[in-house]
């Protein structure tokens, strides 16, 4: 992903109070928070998700008014509420809009409300007093300048005041997951899965966003990198929370990897299929031109050894090459494989090459079976040169067939 190309150019009217218009004289928070049934269009909408949040929702707000008033913009704050207790109606009495998303989910929950805001440029953060909303005009003034499309705030690359965050989380879950997400997705980020982003509508848009559970934080920045956004972060402070904490670590931490994995065929499928594949081939060929290996001599069971890495190898691969076709993944496998079954699906290319090394090792296979018969049908030795046969064989039947698969998938 890039982080040094321009992002947009700045949005119009997000310098003034209203669109085209300068500010006559300074406002309160109270006064820039607008209503829905406002008539003025806000610049920023801040939109937090909440499940049981009575005991810092308030305060929360109360940091974004703050924060308006600093900016001197308007703004509008949207929760998306799932909660059983006051929530709801502190949030209201504070001026903010209250949507009942009607699905589960963490992801829902936002894409629920993103779905409503009036703002060009969006915001989102926990309303469990985590993220200090007062430190949302440095993030804002990022994205309104067109310095960036998306800005966050980093928690490991600020302070992360005592007990706000598990130990586990802190020193070996976050920083893991961010470093795995940087390999996979180039995404160039310190702090992967903090909550704290600014973004603007337009790149919300081309993110396409679809997750609904907790995967949602790492599909927004694996979307960005995929769609080459800006992304820039900045160090904020990370506090304590309200309330009761609704985060499953183990399990949460998991749908992350396993969405990262899932959509990045090319590092679980295709990466250990070809290198499983090249080691096979490697193998046989050593064994067969009877060549050492650090002293070692390669015989017939390093042979099938050979083999069924080959044979392994060449099958993961292709499973990248079907998730990318059948799955529409975020980022897609780009190894020489993938690119060649992907760019050559036409049902006869593959079902050539495929009836070749067949007819080439079932033709060895057959000249082994006359010889079988001419001796009586007595013992056969088996050489290293049945296993390739057999290899070429095998090989030949999975091309034809994943030709025929992947012509399928492609139309």
């Amino acid at each position: 992903m890039s982080t040094e190309r321009q992002a947009s150019e700045p949005l119009p009217g997000s310098d003034s109070l209203t669109n085209g218009e300068a500010a006559a004289s300074h406002k309160s928070g109270d006064e820039l928070l607008l209503t829905a049934d406002s008539e003025e269009i806000p610049v920023l909408s801040v939109v937090m998700p909440t499940l049981n949040e009575e005991d810092g929702i308030a305060e929360c707000i109360e940091r974004i008014k703050n924060a308006l008033e600093e900016m001197q913009v308007y703004g509008e704050i949207i929760v998306s509420d799932d909660s059983t207790d006051r929530t709801p109606e502190i949030a209201e009495e504070m001026g903010a809009r209250v949507v009942h998303p009607d699905g589960k989910g963490y992801g829902y929950a936002y894409l629920y409300a993103f779905d409503k805001v009036r703002g060009q440029i969006m915001a989102m953060g926990d309303a469990d007093t985590t993220y200090d909303f007062e430190e949302l005009p440095k993030l804002f003034r990022l994205v309104e300048s067109g310095e960036a499309d998306m800005a966050m705030g980093s928690r490991l690359g600020g302070e992360i005041k005592s007990g706000a965050m598990p130990p586990l989380h802190q020193y070996i879950g976050n920083p893991f997951l961010t470093r795995f997400l940087n390999f996979f997705y180039g995404a160039g980020v310190s702090d992967a899965h903090s909550g704290m982003r600014v973004f603007t509508r337009d790149a919300y848009e081309r993110m396409d966003l679809k997750t609904t559970g907790m995967e949602f934080a790492s599909e927004m920045i694996m979307e960005a990198g995929a769609r080459d956004l800006t992304i820039k972060e900045l160090p904020i402070t990370y506090h304590p929370r309200e309330g009761e904490a609704t985060l499953d670590s183990f399990h949460d931490g998991w749908r992350h990897v396993r969405f990262m994995l899932v959509n990045a065929p090319g590092y679980l499928f295709s990466g250990p299929g070809v290198i499983l594949a090249a080691t096979g081939l490697l193998v046989m060929l050593l064994a067969l031109t009877n060549a050492s290996l650090g002293g070692l001599n390669l015989g017939v069971n390093s042979m099938v050894a050979g083999s069924l890495f080959t044979l392994v190898g060449s099958q993961v691969s292709c499973f990248g090459a079907f998730a990318t076709l059948a799955g529409e993944p975020i980022r897609e496998a780009n190894d020489p494989i993938s690119r060649m079954l992907q760019g050559t699906v036409r049902l006869e290319h593959g079902a050539t090459a495929g009836l070749v090394l067949f007819v080439i090792g079932a033709s060895y296979l057959a000249y082994v079976v006359f010889e079988w018969a001419a001796v009586g049908y007595s013992a056969v030795p088996f050489t290293k040169f049945n296993v390739a046969a057999l290899t070429l064989v095998v090989l030949g039947v999975q091309l034809v067939f994943t030709s025929f698969f992947l012509s399928v998938i492609a139309d």
